[in-house]
């Protein structure tokens, strides 16, 4: 069944850039959180999109709100690319495509994410789901949602 606005998020566990676990569950009655999914690090449009989450943190972090990408990427790829574009928030890695599943975001053809973002709130319930994302102005986009 596809994921609906207003339906529990799926709850995860996965690796973090900084070598922690991210559990969705954490933030639970604490904070939003922005989940998005990618196809590939250091890629044209990830980079785009990534960098417009960069630099629109502190108006989303003001929202009471966190920001988590996600890609099928090693741990190792999502280090490089973070540091390469001073990145200042947590990637994930989903390495059998598990939590994209999960989030309809999984293109089986490609064997990667596609470009999906699902804003949880924190009851930990789908607030708004970007089935097709355009990187060029997504965190824009975002940022009318929480």
């Amino acid at each position: 069944m596809p994921l609906q606005e207003g339906s529990p998020a799926p709850d995860f566990t996965l690796k973090a850039t900084d070598g922690s676990t991210v559990q969705l569950s954490q933030f639970k009655g604490k904070k939003s959180v922005v989940l998005y999914f990618y196809p590939k690090d250091d890629t044209p449009g990830c980079t785009k999109e990534a960098c417009s989450f960069r630099d629109d943190i502190s108006r989303i972090t003001a929202k009471n709100a966190v920001v988590l990408g996600v890609s099928v990427d090693d741990l190792a790829s999502h280090k490089a690319f973070t540091s390469k574009y001073s990145l200042n928030f947590p990637l994930l890695s989903d390495p059998e495509g598990r939590v994209s599943k999960a989030y309809d975001a999984f293109r089986p053809e490609k064997g990667n994410s596609a470009r999906v973002t699902a804003v949880i709130d924190p009851e930990g319930k789908i607030k708004k789901y970007f089935p097709q994302v355009n990187p060029e102005g997504h965190s824009q986009e975002v940022l009318q949602y929480l």
